[in-house]
């Protein structure tokens, strides 16, 4: 969290480290503000403890977190009756704390409760074991130190089902968007440039799952406070924060090993997307009407990646259509998010996470509305234009889509003033039937005025 917050944090660890654990965790917890209460706890273990507590048995916190940390974390739970973590030099982990609890306790004269390799140590001088563990490795260790007194279940055991939700698979719809260049020039029976189209789309998809994993990792305190965001593995703790930077760095390599393959412009496309992108995750997505601008910019530089892909330059009219369409798309996603909060801010409070109040619906709807409505006038002129002549034999034809785009830009303003779209419309469009309806029948115009 800190380091989303001020990313220039990341220069001052190493002087931190080289004074001590101690002193690097004294500094990382004295620039974050953690929020207790939304945390994903292991209940089994809560559960467990309370019982021991009901039993007349002393329930203690002993941890390596900061002191002032650990005192905000037992401030929730009444069965703690002393709580005790690093401080003023002492990191009270492993040896330091196998020391500090016989010093306290007695050898032999307490249980602990641990969940990793480095515990052993602590373990030795234990009468008793409570292993938090997510596979058997783990156990056959306690049990060479001392008695297993019970097992817990981690809940942290990596599954590929979860890694697959994590990564959001159905979102590389929109990476489909690198296509368009190469649909709009008629050039899809040219091998050679699909197979650098789908280069493409599986780069900026690889990426895109990357940057997910970050923004999922820059929004933890406010998904674990959403109705719906709080399931998410990363805020559910059913992937670990170390977890998901590994993924996240071996999906980003991935990617721009991918980009390298295409071309040197493509890679740096690829590259200003991470970049941008990044940088709405760590601060852009909190600053009002930048936001969306930004959103509407990264669907749109996919187009243009698109086009370097395939070494074609896009015209002025898919730009500015793109743009437009983009632009009310990335404010209905806000109007969407403003539609579930409503009930939980005042007028006077800002949504958790972004730079909006509930008051500014209004004005983002009237803007939503114009951009759609623009992006209908811009496809409109795009169909007089001078190169719909050289790409269609039938060029008037394709007028009968610009009914049928206004009556999907006007359903989803409709149905997301109404709180009916789960705050991403693309996401909504992949699942409704009549989009899958309406752009089939265009895509049937499409077919019929180029044959």
């Amino acid at each position: 969290k800190a380091f989303f917050q001020a990313p220039w944090i990341l220069l001052l660890l190493p002087f931190w480290l080289l004074a001590g654990k101690a002193r690097l965790k004294q500094a990382l917890a004295a620039r974050v503000d953690l929020d207790t209460e939304h945390l994903p706890w292991n209940r089994e273990l809560l559960t467990y403890l309370e019982e021991q507590h009901g039993l007349g048995r002393e329930i203690v916190l002993c941890t390596g977190a900061w002191h002032t940390l650990a005192e905000q974390v037992a401030a929730h739970f009444p069965f703690f009756s002393s709580v005790y973590g690093s401080r003023d030099g002492i990191n009270l982990t492993g040896s330091a704390k196998a020391s500090f609890l016989v010093e306290k306790y007695g050898d032999k004269q307490f249980a602990y409760v641990g969940n990793e390799s480095k515990d052993t140590k602590i373990w030795d001088c234990a009468d008793a074991a409570v292993v938090v563990s997510h596979g058997p490795s783990l156990e056959r260790q306690a049990e060479g130190c001392c008695r297993i007194e019970k097992v817990v279940p981690s809940g942290r055991s990596l599954s590929l089902k979860a890694v697959l939700k994590q990564i959001r698979i159905h979102q590389w719809v929109k990476n489909a968007l690198v296509f368009v260049p190469l649909i709009t020039s008629h050039q899809t029976t040219n091998i050679d440039l699909l197979v650098s189209a789908a280069m493409a789309f599986l780069a900026y998809s690889l990426c895109a799952s990357a940057t997910y994993i970050l923004n999922d990792l820059a929004d933890l305190e406010s998904d674990r406070k959403h109705d719906k965001k709080k399931s998410r593995p990363l805020a559910a703790g059913d992937i670990s924060i170390f977890q998901g930077g590994i993924i996240s760095i071996l999906l980003l390599l991935s990617s721009l090993l991918i980009a390298w393959q295409l071309s040197l412009w493509f890679l740096l496309s690829l590259m200003t997307y991470i970049v941008v992108t990044l940088s709405y995750s760590f601060q852009l997505k909190r600053m009002q009407t930048l936001d969306i601008t930004v959103l509407a910019g990264l669907y749109t530089l996919r187009i243009i990646s698109g086009a370097i892909a395939v070494s074609m330059l896009p015209s002025f009219w898919l730009l500015a259509f793109s743009m437009f369409v983009f632009l009310c798309l990335a404010i209905i996603k806000r109007l969407s998010e403003i539609i579930k909060s409503k009930d939980k801010y005042d007028e006077d409070t800002k949504i958790s996470g972004r730079g909006y109040y509930v008051t500014d619906f209004q004005v983002l709807m009237s803007l939503a509305t114009a951009s759609g409505m623009l992006s209908i006038l811009v496809f409109a002129m795009y169909i007089n234009s001078p190169e719909v002549a050289s790409l269609y034999t039938t060029p008037y034809a394709l007028w009968l889509i610009c009914p049928l785009f206004a009556y999907w830009i006007i359903r989803v303003l409709v149905m997301a003033a109404r709180g009916e779209i789960d705050e991403d419309p693309i996401v909504f469009a992949i699942k409704d039937k009549r989009s899958w309806i309406t752009g089939a029948i265009i895509l049937l115009i499409i077919f019929a005025s180029s044959a």
